[in-house]
């Protein structure tokens, strides 16, 4: 099975003319290493001075993003030696601490649009662009992707809320009717959650530096994924990337019988990567708090940083163990995968 990862275009017909276009991108599929970076609206840069210094990156600094709540609320005024850090349960010296409040960031929205989300559409469609519109400054950059049964890039990157608004309100329900809904070898093709989460990471968030950040709009249930739970916490996790899930559903049924698996699932894709869940079933306003919960996470984020005493980039899977004290709650990445490209970490 292939999937559609469209770009969203300004033309119509050129849009219309690429999603004919028998070029899908398979999730099981790497990108080429050559290809160039997704463009953007971010305000272009100063090119360096060709005789400037070269910087060497060291690849073995691991970063790790992380908030800290106690019973009141967010916590702002930690400091390097309020924390440890142990990776394998060897502990580790921290190098760096500071809170990120002004460091990029980037953004991926999914947005389920499988049958399930057909009466909660349009709250997501206005919470989503709002949150956005809050979050997001000139030099952070977005964009929008859908899943049903097939995985849609609606809106690629820009650092234009608007943007994104306008994509997401022309976003629509497919219940895969007719022979769409069938994949190549006749298995039934449902929801594919996990394809989304492993493009998004894998395709659009790995090559990018700072934060990232993934928010998925779901019922938290999969059907005919080519990838696992396991291959999407992979790929979220290589690419560095935060996951934040919004459990948000229309059928009342669906609320309180169906999301026993897909609440497992999201719990650990987002705990794992160091976000969270929040179950707002179908009411607006506690979609409203969740964005808002999401937003006010970001703004007091901490990012600690360390040399690994294993400083092999050789691509095993490495356990971190955050502590900042006993009474606060810390949302922070489980690993990450010692890969050769400090961007992956």
């Amino acid at each position: 099975m292939r999937l559609r990862f469209l770009a969203a275009v300004a033309s119509p017909a050129l849009f219309l003319a690429l999603a004919l276009c028998p070029c899908p991108l398979s999730a099981q599929e790497a990108p080429s290493v050559s290809a160039p970076p997704p463009k953007s609206d971010a305000p272009a840069q100063p090119v360096a001075d060709i005789d400037a210094p070269t910087i060497n990156v060291n690849v073995n600094l691991v970063n790790v993003f992380f908030s800290a709540r106690d019973k009141d609320g967010f916590v702002t005024d930690l400091t390097k030696s309020d924390c440890s850090v142990a990776e394998d349960k060897v502990p580790q010296t921290i190098k760096d601490f500071t809170q990120e409040k002004k460091l990029p960031l980037t953004i991926g929205i999914l947005l389920d649009t499988s049958g399930s989300q057909q009466n909660v559409l349009p709250m997501e469609q206005q919470s989503g662009a709002e949150f956005l519109r809050d979050v997001m400054t000139p030099k952070d950059e977005a964009f929008l992707i859908s899943f049903d049964i097939n995985v849609d890039l609606l809106a690629d990157y820009t650092n234009r809320p608007s943007e994104i608004s306008r994509a997401l309100n022309k976003a629509t329900i497919n219940t895969g009717a007719g022979t769409g809904s069938i994949t190549g070898n006749g298995d039934p093709r449902g929801t594919l959650l996990f394809d989304a989460v492993y493009l998004a990471a894998h395709d659009k968030l790995g090559p990018e530096t700072g934060r990232k950040v993934l928010v998925l709009l779901t019922d938290g249930g999969d059907q005919g994924s080519q990838e696992n739970l396991k291959g999407a916490i992979e790929s979220a996790q290589k690419a560095n990337a935060i996951v934040y899930v919004i459990m948000i559903a229309d059928r009342m049924g669906q609320l309180y019988g169906g999301f026993n698996v897909g609440d497992s699932d999201m719990n650990k894709l987002a705990g794992d990567t160091g976000g969270r869940v929040i179950n707002v079933g179908n009411n607006g306003k506690k979609l409203e708090e969740a964005f808002q919960q999401i937003t006010d996470e970001l703004r007091t984020q901490y990012l600690l940083s360390y040399r690994p005493s294993n400083p092999k980039a050789d691509g095993t899977y490495r356990k971190i163990d955050l502590s900042c004290g006993k009474n606060l709650k810390l949302d922070a990445r489980k690993g990450y995968y010692a890969l050769a490209s400090a961007d992956q970490q």
